[in-house]
C-alpha cells in the first residue's frame, strides 16, 4: 500500500511534468544537435544571454562599480526621515547571500566538474562576473520602484516594476498578470523542502542518527522563530549568520588549499586547459561550458529576481546605491565560494571516481575532500551545511512572504498565515522525498526569470540614464 508522501508525489507528478516540460524545454528540442544540447534548458541560455547584454549595455559596470560597492557596503544608513527603509547595506547584502550561499555551492560545484570536467570552473565564475550586471539592474529597480506601507516599512520586488513599467506602455492587463505570475512562482520557490532534506541526508551520514521528524521539527521552527520578526530581524540574523557559516567553509577549504599548496599550479592549469580543451571530460570545450555556466546559474540566481525582494528593504536615498551593493553578491557567491570548492575538489581529486557515474551527490564529493585533509573535517561541514541550509530557509520564507503580501494584501494576517503554513511544510522535507514536489518547486524559481528580464530589458533605457546621472554626481 502507497504510504502518503507517495500518494502526494504521485498526486503531483503530473502538473509537476506539464510545468517542468514548460520551464526547461531544453535547446535540442528546438531541432538543434550541439553536444550537451538535450540537457541545456533554454532558460539558461535566456539568463546568461540577458547577463551579458546588461554587462555591454551598463558599459560593464560589474567591473567598474566594484570598487563603489565596497565602499557602499560599510557605509552608515542615512539618518534622514524622508529616507525610506529598514536595513542597512550591510544587512541587504547578507540576506540575500543568505538565499544563494547554499547547498547549491557545496553539491552543484562537484556535479559541474565531475560532468563537464575541471574546465567547467573556469565557465562557472565567468558566468557569476557577467550574473553581478543582471544582480545591479533588478536590485537598483526594486528599490526605485518598491512601495511603502503605512507603518513606515516597506515592501518590494520585481513585480512591482514588471506590473509599473508595462501599465505605462498601456498593457496594464498584461504587466499585472506577468507579476501575478512571478508573485506565484515566487512562492511556490520559497517552499524550500530539498534544503531541510540535504541538510538531515548529511546529518545522517555524519553522525550516524536518522532522525528526520525531529530534525525538521527543529529547523521548521527556528525559521519561524526568524522570520515572524520580519526584515529587521532577518537583517540582523543574517548579518551575523552569513560571515560565520561563510567563514567556517572558507576557512576549512583554504586549510585544504594550503595545506596541498605545490599542486594549486597544477590544478589551475588544468582548469585552464580543460576549459578550452577540445578532449576535456564532458564533451570537451562545448560540455564544460554548458555545465559551468548552468550550475552557476543555479547557483548566483543572478536575473531570476529572488534577490531583488531583500535589497528592496535597503534604507537608502537613492535605488542606485543597493544596485552597487547588489552585484558584489554574485562574486561573492559564485567566484569565491564555488571557486575555493572547486579547488579544494580539483586539488584532491575527489571527483575522478565519480567520472562516469551516471546517479551521485554532489554533496558526498565535497565531504570526502574534506575528509582527506582531516577525517573529522565533515563534521565541520555538517554544520556548514545546516547553517546555509538555515539560512536559505530564511531568506526563502521572506522572499514567499512578501509575494503573498503582493497577491493578498501586505497585512499582518496574511503574512503570519502564510509564515505558519510555509514553515509546517518545511518540517515534513527531512521526512520525505518527494521528487516532484521538488521539481516542481525548481520550474517554479526558474519560472520567475521569464518576466523579471522581459521587464529589465524595457527598463534598461531608464536605468542607463539614472546611472549616467549617478555617475555624473559622484
Amino acid at each position: 500500500m502507497a504510504s502518503l508522501a507517495e500518494k502526494i508525489n504521485d498526486l503531483v507528478a503530473p502538473a509537476s511534468s506539464v510545468v517542468n516540460d514548460i520551464v526547461f524545454v531544453k535547446v535540442n528540442d528546438l531541432g538543434l544537435n550541439i553536444p550537451y544540447g538535450d540537457r541545456l534548458p533554454l532558460v539558461v541560455v535566456w539568463l546568461i544571454f540577458a547577463a551579458a547584454f546588461f554587462t555591454v549595455s551598463l558599459r560593464f559596470i560589474n567591473i567598474r562599480g566594484f570598487g563603489h560597492g565596497i565602499k557602499l557596503l560599510f557605509r552608515s544608513p542615512p539618518t534622514s526621515q524622508k529616507t525610506k527603509g529598514e536595513i542597512s547595506n550591510f544587512q541587504a547584502l547578507t540576506s540575500a547571500l543568505s538565499g544563494t550561499v547554499g547547498l547549491g555551492n557545496i553539491a552543484s560545484v562537484p556535479i559541474a566538474i565531475t560532468i563537464g570536467g575541471p574546465g567547467a570552473m573556469f565557465w562557472m565564475m565567468l558566468a557569476g562576473l557577467l550574473g553581478m550586471s543582471s544582480k545591479f539592474a533588478e536590485c537598483a529597480l526594486a528599490v526605485k520602484y518598491r512601495k511603502e506601507n503605512p507603518d513606515g516599512s516597506v515592501r518590494g520586488g520585481p513585480m512591482y516594476y514588471i506590473e509599473d513599467v508595462f501599465a505605462r506602455r498601456g498593457l496594464k492587463p498584461v504587466g499585472k498578470g506577468l507579476a501575478i505570475f512571478f508573485a506565484v512562482m515566487t512562492m511556490g520557490a520559497s517552499v524550500s523542502i530539498f534544503q531541510v532534506n540535504q541538510a538531515h541526508a548529511q546529518f545522517a551520514s555524519v553522525t550516524g542518527h536518522a532522525i528526520p521528524l525531529l530534525f525538521g521539527a527543529i529547523m521548521a521552527i527556528g525559521v519561524a522563530i526568524v522570520i515572524l520578526g520580519g526584515i529587521k530581524v532577518i537583517g540582523r540574523v543574517t548579518s551575523v549568520l552569513v560571515p560565520v557559516m561563510g567563514g567556517l567553509y572558507l576557512g576549512a577549504g583554504l586549510i585544504i588549499i594550503l595545506a596541498n599548496l605545490p599542486a594549486l599550479p597544477g590544478a589551475i592549469a588544468l582548469v585552464f586547459k580543460s576549459a578550452f580543451a577540445l578532449d576535456a571530460a564532458g564533451g570537451g570545450l562545448i560540455g564544460a561550458l554548458i555545465i559551468g555556466i548552468q550550475r552557476a546559474t543555479y547557483s548566483s540566481e543572478a536575473g531570476v529576481g529572488s534577490a531583488a525582494i531583500a535589497h528592496a528593504a535597503v534604507r537608502t536615498d537613492n535605488p542606485l546605491t543597493e544596485g552597487y551593493v547588489a552585484l558584489l553578491e554574485p562574486f561573492i557567491d559564485t567566484v569565491i565560494v564555488c571557486g575555493v570548492t572547486a579547488l579544494v575538489i580539483i586539488i584532491t581529486g575527489a571527483y575522478e571516481p565519480f567520472v562516469g557515474v551516471e546517479d551521485f551527490k554532489g554533496i558526498v564529493i565535497t565531504s570526502e575532500a574534506f575528509a582527506s585533509m582531516f577525517s573529522w573535517f565533515p563534521l565541520l561541514l555538517l554544520v556548514s551545511v545546516i547553517l546555509f541550509a538555515f539560512s536559505t530557509l530564511v531568506t526563502w520564507s521572506y522572499y514567499g512572504a512578501q509575494a503573498a503580501a503582493y497577491l493578498f494584501g501586505a497585512t499582518r494576517r496574511v503574512d503570519v498565515i502564510f509564515k505558519l503554513l510555509l514553515c509546517l511544510a518545511l518540517s515534513t522535507g527531512a521526512a520525505v522525498q518527494l521528487s516532484a514536489i521538488v521539481d516542481f518547486i525548481d520550474a517554479m524559481l526558474f519560472g520567475m526569470c521569464i518576466p523579471n528580464i522581459i521587464a529589465l530589458y524595457m527598463l534598461l533605457p531608464e536605468l542607463k540614464r539614472d546611472v549616467k546621472t549617478y555617475e555624473a554626481n559622484l
